[in-house]
């Protein structure tokens, strides 16, 4: 009969073992690659500076001038948004200081008009995400530890990733974190030798939650 009726040739077994490999190096390649853009500034919008209605700097107004961070955002230490300033806060000193600077053009329009300066939201988690800034706050994470160094940014931008990943991070060990209240808002503070000491007493002192508790799902989607 010979091998003309034979359906598969000699090398049919090497070639379905090379293909079996290809398709799994395939399959961890796709993985990985999913990984990398799921996680990459594309994704999560991290140091990516956003449009506004114009340049503020908060390089210039906490870095240079001493602005406390509640100035502005007023609510931040007994509500879950850190709340945006009115315009009469920005009038509160631009009616004295570059009263003509055609950048604050937004800042007089809205004051003349009663329409709010609307800002383009940096840090903007999904809506299935609950997350209270007083929480944060009253249990000594600092203003820094999410936001970055906003003194030092000409342009706001967001400084961590802001992941599921990032933020569970610290909520398993949240004595790596914590700081003294009374520097909550010090964007210059530094973590002592003796961190994790001092951040398990105040993790203790604060009333912090266990890490079953912070880790579970229902503390941060509700």
């Amino acid at each position: 009969m010979g091998n003309e009726h034979r359906f598969f040739g000699p090398s049919a077994n090497e070639i379905m073992r090379l293909c079996i490999i290809f398709a799994f190096l395939a399959l961890v390649g796709g993985c990985w690659a999913l990984i990398e853009i799921f996680g990459s500034s594309y994704i999560t919008r991290q140091h990516i500076v956003q449009p506004q209605p114009m340049p503020f700097s908060h390089k210039h107004h906490v870095g240079e001038e001493g602005i406390d961070c509640r100035y502005c955002h007023t609510s931040v230490e007994r509500s879950a948004s850190a709340g945006m300033p009115e315009t009469q806060t920005c009038i509160n000193c631009h009616s004295q200081i570059y009263t003509t600077d055609p950048v604050l053009e937004p800042v007089r329009a809205s004051f003349i008009s009663g329409n709010p300066i609307q800002w383009t939201r940096v840090h903007n988690l999904p809506g299935y995400v609950y997350f209270d800034h007083s929480i944060h706050l009253s249990k000594g994470v600092g203003c820094a530890t999410c936001h970055g160094r906003v003194d030092q940014m000409n342009l706001t931008e967001q400084a961590a990733p802001l992941t599921m990943e990032w933020c569970l991070k610290c909520h398993r060990d949240p004595e790596l974190q914590i700081r003294p209240r009374d520097e909550v808002f010090n964007m210059e503070y530094k973590q002592p030798k003796d961190q994790p000491r001092l951040g398990a007493d105040l993790v203790t002192s604060y009333h912090v939650k266990d890490r079953q508790a912070l880790t579970n799902c229902s503390t941060c989607h509700r």
